[in-house]
């Protein structure tokens, strides 16, 4: 039996996807080799190319005047490859909501005028600040945002209105996990390695009139423009991250798409939501407009008990429940692969726990 993996990444996989991943390992569909060994000028390596652009752009509704590109560098390089990318007045202005958009930020200053517009630093990352589009630099080239912070457990409960000015998001987290008008951003990306597949493959979307006003000095590899041009092939790519993407992007249309998976996310969250605040044994500190879908952050009364409680939720194939160091306590990340079987059981623990320990 498998045992529930709460980690925040890299992730659970469905267990349907390892399953056909593994019935191809070493034969993928008659080629008598793996995709790991397969060229990705081949043929059929091309094929799972485009099928997981394909697929992706049915399930995120990404309109056609948007890209859709697969690279390598993870979420963090984009970091840099956004002010590189989208450079024509040199001015940016990014809202801090958590780690990685600090990372984003603290990373963008280096090739520009970049501006810290708003943040939710002084309640330690709880909240998402209010924003409006009066608070942003009409001539910014971008607003940057993350849309749902794994390690403090905020998401935006919408879209912010920048107005004229292109909107970049952060979805590594809440990627394909909610229902996203994605034609309200001028791009946006997200880490594979925590609701799509294993690390290795990072996503990319982004506007058509976003594409040609790199800054020079942008690395060749790091331009959307030469990604595009050569469909996520202008070097060897992540070919085995892509094609176990491609197969969890066949799972979400088997199981009804991104809006019949919201639904099983909002069902799982309010399971543990609920029962954390009628406990007087755990807390979540976040307020509750913006509490994540995707990460749970929880603590119980004392750092001692969080230990305790983490060791003997391992035993209990509950694994993966550290919280992160910056926040402490426990973590419960329940991206999309997380059946509602393990969320239950999770819940069950925890009133174990707090039955022995209260």
């Amino acid at each position: 039996m498998r045992n529930y993996n709460f980690s925040a990444g890299p992730s659970m996989l469905p267990l349907p996807v390892l399953e056909r991943v593994q019935r191809g390992l070493t034969d993928y569909e008659g080629t008598g080799i793996s995709v790991m060994e397969m060229s990705h000028r081949s043929k059929p390596y091309q094929a799972i190319n485009d099928e997981a652009e394909a697929r992706l752009r049915k399930l995120m509704n990404v309109p056609e005047n948007y890209d859709i590109i697969f690279v390598q560098g993870g979420a963090s390089m984009q970091f840099e490859a956004v002010p590189l990318n989208i450079h024509r007045s040199g001015k940016a202005d990014y809202v801090v909501t958590g780690n990685f958009s600090g990372k984003a930020y603290k990373e963008a200053k280096k090739y520009g005028d970049m501006v810290e517009a708003a943040s939710s630093a002084d309640k330690n990352f709880t909240y998402i600040p209010k924003l409006d589009k009066s608070m942003f630099r009409p001539d910014a080239d971008y607003v940057h945002i993350c849309y749902n912070n794994t390690i403090f457990g905020t998401r935006y409960s919408s879209v912010p209105d920048t107005g004229n000015i292109p909107l970049v998001g952060d979805i590594s987290s809440c990627i394909l996990s909610q229902e996203i008008d994605v034609s309200k951003f001028g791009a946006l990306y997200a880490g594979a390695q925590k609701n799509v597949g294993p690390a290795g493959v990072t996503i990319v979307i982004v506007r058509k009139d976003l594409q040609d006003c790199a800054n020079p000095v942008c690395p060749t590899m790091m331009k959307w423009s030469t990604q595009i041009k050569e469909k996520s092939l202008y070097n060897t790519p992540p070919c085995f991250s892509t094609y176990v993407a491609m197969e969890v992007f066949r799972w979400l249309e088997e199981l009804g798409g991104v809006k019949a998976v919201q639904k099983m996310n909002e069902e799982k969250a309010k399971i543990l939501y609920d029962f954390i605040d009628n406990s007087k044994f755990y807390t979540n500190n976040v307020e509750k407009e913006f509490r994540s879908l995707m990460n749970v952050p929880f603590v119980s009364p004392s750092e001692e008990l969080d230990k305790e409680f983490v060791s003997a939720a391992a035993k209990e194939g509950l694994l993966t429940l550290k919280g992160h160091r910056l926040v402490g306590g426990m973590r419960a990340s329940i991206y999309n692969a997380m059946p509602i079987e393990g969320v239950k059981k999770l819940v069950d623990f925890m009133a174990k726990f707090e039955k022995a320990n209260g």
